[in-house]
């Protein structure tokens, strides 16, 4: 007995030293943090002043007050044919994908079954559509129930079904939507529904955001973070305009709405960039100022116009700008006015550099194509351009963009060669042989700033420094005028697979 008890008074010792141990440390450790070592580290620092600011309580305030508004939506669609088998009299999907399971293995006979058409799963016949339930979220905007949701969470629906907080039900009305922006618009029934409004002023970045929506069905879901970034351009879009936020969105908070700590929306949640198909912190929201204008035109039209300025265009590099004598890389150049557009009608040409629109300055290609799709069709437009060194404007009333005038030209074939013809900056340039004009590419020395520039062989140079060339000494012509005017950049216009851009070359010995 009295060796037990030793035996246990020695584990309590040992243990107490051990805890001692930790606890001397860990003094000892925040002494140095906190003590004079720590301070003759920084005594010869600047010190930082953090201007005071206020402690943050938390969110559920705010939580309570617009939580009402956000709604939680279920659609049924229908989708291509899978593999299905019933138990229970209800389908089941499956779809199974096992590329490491080898041969004769005994599971695989089993998985087989319901792969194929030939499977259980197939029932022995091709597959037919299915029809499959998706989650979303999506928040109220009206009184009288107008809701605003994704685009890509009601398409292809045969049935919205939206669920309020209280649990309550109802089958909604698809009021209209829009691929381009990826918003659309419900309607429910209702009077004196709890709503929620945009905001007035746009958030910046690091102010904060709180998540609302139904992630992975679970619903009534607040996630909180800050705004990480702004204009962000996701997809190619020419429409959207994203602000990139940190708190945490996943699958089913599409459409959902991110509140600033007013209770006012900032935006609409939409995208996530994720290598695994869960949060990482980086999710895109449509901001509130293009979700107004859209869910404006959705409910009073069904449908969203836009205008149409009748331009191809791109970035203004430090390259061309340095070729036309800009004292900045800003606006967007202007490949050609298209046939029959606006733009080519009110005198603009290849070559302008679009730098305002209505005293508005544009920053690039993108730019200009979110500010001239958010004017109306039919309304006149003052663009300031800079042409021949210098600025000028012109007034244009524009179209309405049509699917027709939104898609991209067809590829024409490729010219053929001909003879070579030497010429300088790297090049080896000959006529164009389609009778298009221009001088084909036929080869570029690799070392060249030509081929830094991206320029290839079987491109066409259709222009130099805005004048139209046909034959090796056009180039070598236009070149030497633009050295007498003392630029050390020459502005080609390039064409390749049938689309024209603007290169600058630099021509500095």
């Amino acid at each position: 007995m009295r060796s037990t008890v030793l035996s246990r008074t020695r584990r309590w010792l040992g243990a107490s030293a051990l805890a001692l141990l930790v606890g001397v440390g860990g003094v000892s450790t925040a002494f140095v943090l906190t003590g004079q070592a720590a301070n003759a580290q920084i005594h010869n620092a600047a010190q930082i002043v953090v201007p005071q600011t206020s402690v943050q309580q938390g969110f559920a305030d705010l939580v309570d007050a617009v939580k009402p508004a956000v709604v939680s939506i279920l659609v049924e669609a229908e989708a291509p044919g899978r593999n299905t088998v019933q138990r229970g009299g209800r389908n089941f999907d499956f779809e199974f994908n096992f590329p490491d399971l080898p041969e004769g293995h005994p599971f695989r006979d089993f998985f087989d079954q319901f792969n194929g058409p030939g499977g259980q799963g197939g029932r022995g016949g091709e597959a037919r559509p299915r029809q499959f339930l998706a989650a979303g979220s999506g928040f109220i905007i009206s009184e009288d129930g107008y809701v605003v949701t994704n685009n890509h969470v009601v398409e292809d629906a045969t049935k919205v079904t939206v669920i309020s907080e209280d649990g309550s039900e109802q089958v909604a009305e698809i009021v209209g939507t829009d691929e381009r922006t990826d918003l659309a618009v419900l309607k429910i029934e209702g009077e004196n529904l709890p709503f929620v409004t945009f905001e007035d002023e746009p958030s910046r970045v690091g102010d904060w955001v709180v998540a609302v929506g139904n992630p992975f069905g679970l619903g009534g879901t607040v996630t909180v973070g800050v705004i990480s970034g702004a204009g962000r351009d996701i997809g190619g879009s020419s429409y959207g305009d994203f602000l990139q936020i940190d708190a945490a969105v996943n699958t089913g908070n599409s459409g959902g709405p991110a509140f600033n700590t007013n209770g006012q929306v900032v935006g609409v949640n939409t995208a996530i960039y994720s290598p695994n198909g869960g949060n990482v912190g980086i999710a895109f929201a449509i901001p509130a100022h293009t979700v107004k204008q859209i869910v404006g035109q959705l409910i009073e039209k069904g449908s969203v116009t836009r205008g149409y300025l009748g331009v191809s265009i791109q970035d203004v590099s430090k390259d061309i700008a340095d070729s036309v004598g800009l004292p900045a890389a800003r606006g967007a150049i202007v490949r050609e006015p298209t046939e029959d557009g606006p733009a080519g009608a009110a005198g603009v040409r290849s070559g302008d550099i679009i730098l305002k629109v209505d005293g508005d300055e544009i920053s690039d290609a993108l730019d200009l194509s979110r500010t001239i799709a958010g004017k109306a069709p039919d309304s006149t437009v003052e663009l300031t351009l800079w042409r021949d060194g210098a600025e000028t404007t012109l007034s244009v009333t524009l179209q309405q963009l049509s699917e027709e005038a939104a898609a991209t030209p067809d590829t024409p074939t490729p010219p053929q060669a001909l003879p070579e013809a030497a010429t300088s900056l790297g090049l080896t340039l000959v006529p164009n042989g389609d009778g298009s004009g221009g001088l084909l590419i036929q080869s570029v020395d690799p070392d060249s700033a030509a081929a830094q520039r991206g320029l290839a062989t079987g491109d066409v140079i259709l222009e130099v420094d805005n004048q139209q060339v046909s034959a090796a000494g056009d180039f070598d012509q236009a070149i030497a005028a633009v050295k007498d005017r003392g630029l050390n950049t020459v502005l080609l216009k390039v064409a390749r697979n049938g689309e024209a851009r603007f290169v600058g070359l630099p021509i500095a010995e």
